[in-house]
């Protein structure tokens, strides 16, 4: 044999091997309700699941549509599968397509073990899952969301009896619940939606990559406050807008940043309420972000005056990671984030009176945003750590 038919025999077999090694790996696919917070949010979880010896796969409604994204996961190592899984709306008909589909695929992939977040994936890929007989099923609650804020009425309500009756029949068929914030977890018991024989856990947060968001220099001058997040009411959109109008009248110099897309969630902002706001003036608003680390070093001060049933919200992470002052409400998900008067402010919710003193003190105290910075970015390399909490996750899942 020619050295040149020995070295094709030889890349021939390590081919095979190779092909035999992963047949024999443990699958895991992790199944989420947005394709983009696979990157985003789910990043660091994959790349350990991978360097775990596991061959990953990623299931998210039109993942394919997204061809850069795609080539990040591809590079990863990471197989992508499209699912027909709407992330809002409730329509039986889809849902129910939804499911068929994850148990087909769920039967070509053969995963040992399965983990879904947001509710959607949560319910009907547990349901599948179950049903198809997957070894090892676990579910993250990444916040009780949209039928869980506040007292229910009207449309809200029977979602919520809608939601509790699937997340009960789903919850129940997973091996592991993870929630982010000791609110959910209680509240999940409470309404008996986890029996005593699923254990559960709580993590913090979904964790947060402190070299890539690294802290820079506060801007010179008044300061700068930001609110980051989808432009839905629950947010708190609207009483930042009249806190800041508050804070306007008696400094004008203050300045209100906001970004973040029009969503379809039922309680979004509307275009006009928007643009209505930029003209008169109380805000500078800077769009949706893929990267929100330059808006974040345009600012003094984060806020996020949410009422909306948060897990733990990353965008507060990520301006604790930048060495952001922090102001956001006493409410589940985010009072763990906020060591009142050391990091920032707790405030109540729906309060814009509330917000705006709050803001006002750092008017007061020019030296404040900086000393509260600094105290927020200790407490996130010491509790948010995307890599800590990735690796509670993992031995959680026992891998």
């Amino acid at each position: 044999m020619s050295i040149y038919e020995e070295s094709v025999s030889a890349s021939r077999a390590g081919r095979q091997e190779l092909t035999l090694a992963r047949s024999r790996a443990s699958r895991v696919l992790v199944v989420a309700g947005h394709a983009r917070s696979l990157v985003n949010f789910r990043g660091p979880l994959l790349c350990a699941l991978r360097d775990r010896g596991l061959v990953v796969h990623v299931a998210a409604p039109q993942l394919s549509a997204d061809p850069a994204l795609f080539r990040i996961l591809a590079d990863w190592g990471v197989t992508c599968h499209d699912i027909p899984l709407q992330r809002a709306g409730l329509s039986p008909f889809q849902d129910l397509r939804g499911l068929v589909t994850l148990c087909q695929l769920l039967r070509r992939v053969a995963p040992d073990t399965l983990l879904a977040y947001t509710i959607k994936p949560v319910i009907y890929a547990s349901l599948a899952g179950w049903i198809v007989r997957v070894p090892r099923r676990f579910a993250l609650i990444t916040g009780m969301g949209y039928a869980f804020t506040d007292e229910p009425g009207g449309r809200r309500a029977w979602v919520q009896r809608l939601v509790v009756f699937l997340y009960g029949l789903s919850l129940r068929r997973t091996h592991r619940v993870f929630f982010q914030n000791p609110d959910d977890e209680a509240h999940c018991r409470e309404l008996e939606l986890l029996p005593k024989r699923v254990p559960s856990q709580v993590v913090n947060g979904s964790g947060v990559d402190l070299d890539h968001f690294a802290p820079v220099p506060l801007p010179e001058g008044a300061p700068v406050f930001l609110l980051i997040a989808r432009l839905i009411a629950d947010k708190g959109i609207r009483q930042y807008v009249e806190a800041a109008r508050r804070v306007k009248r008696l400094h004008g110099k203050a300045y209100f940043l906001l970004v973040g897309g029009l969503d379809d969630n039922p309680e979004s902002i509307r275009r006009d309420e928007l643009e209505a706001w930029c003209r008169e003036g109380v805000i500078e608003y800077l769009g949706r972000l893929d990267d929100v680390r330059p808006a974040m070093a345009r600012a003094s001060v984060f806020v996020l005056p949410t009422y909306y049933r948060e897990g733990t919200p990353r965008t507060v992470l990520e301006a604790m990671a930048m060495g952001r002052a922090i102001i956001t409400s006493d409410a589940p998900g985010c009072r763990e984030t906020v060591q009142d008067g050391e990091n920032g402010y707790l405030v109540p919710v729906r309060e814009p009176e509330a917000l705006a003193l709050a803001m006002q003190r750092f008017l007061d105290e020019p030296g404040l945003a900086r000393r509260m910075g600094d105290r927020s970015r200790q407490i996130a390399e010491h509790k948010y750590d995307v890599h800590l909490v990735n690796a509670d996750m993992l031995e959680g899942m026992e891998l």
